[in-house]
């Protein structure tokens, strides 16, 4: 499978960046906490976000069927993304919050652990999706979620971020797990 990280345009990245607010110590000393809750209450930031990964998408000609969202950013950011390109949506979520049979996998974050779920139903076998979500670090939730989609039988198409944080290695370690990756601004540094 071949895998990149595409290339990120710079008439877009100074507007969405500039209306991402950073919060330093969060959730611990020494985090750079990227907050894209800023973007998106600007009608403004959250339009070119939506609209620059829907024209990514479509003129990129991805062949995936379905956007998977995980909690809690990812699902604004996908929803609104699978209205715009015309597919369903999955949700991937915190534990407990699913009515049906789930399956679960425990992962680590760059300051702890966490566990999600996705309904064993959620999808159809070799049925392609695009996972979203607001941030890209370690890479431990992408690759968690991907994990999930590929348990119930799911082929991951491609990863769609808001952030890249590439110094924090999760990008290097999805590439090498051969994803597609495509985030609209980076952050240096931690």
């Amino acid at each position: 499978m071949f895998s990149q990280s595409f290339p990120i345009s710079t008439n877009i990245t100074m507007p969405i960046k500039s209306r991402i607010r950073t919060v330093p110590d969060y959730p611990k000393k020494g985090i750079m906490f990227r907050d894209i809750t800023t973007l998106i209450k600007d009608p403004v930031g959250f339009r070119l976000v939506i609209d620059n990964m829907t024209q990514h998408y479509l003129s990129k000609g991805l062949d995936f069927d379905v956007v998977v969202g995980i909690e809690a950013r990812g699902f604004i950011l996908g929803g609104a993304l699978a209205y715009t390109l015309g597919k369903g949506f999955v949700p991937v979520r915190k534990p407990g919050k699913l009515p049906a049979d789930v399956v679960e996998l425990e992962y680590e974050l760059e300051y702890g652990s966490d566990k999600i779920e996705m309904h064993i139903d959620a999808l159809e076998k070799g049925q392609r999706v695009l996972l979203v979500d607001d941030l890209l670090a370690t890479g431990g939730t992408a690759l968690a979620a991907a994990a999930l989609v590929e348990k119930v039988g799911g082929v991951v198409a491609g990863m769609a971020f808001i952030v890249n944080l590439p110094d924090v290695g999760g990008e290097k370690k999805i590439i090498d797990k051969g994803y597609n990756i495509y985030s609209l601004t980076e952050f240096e540094g931690d």
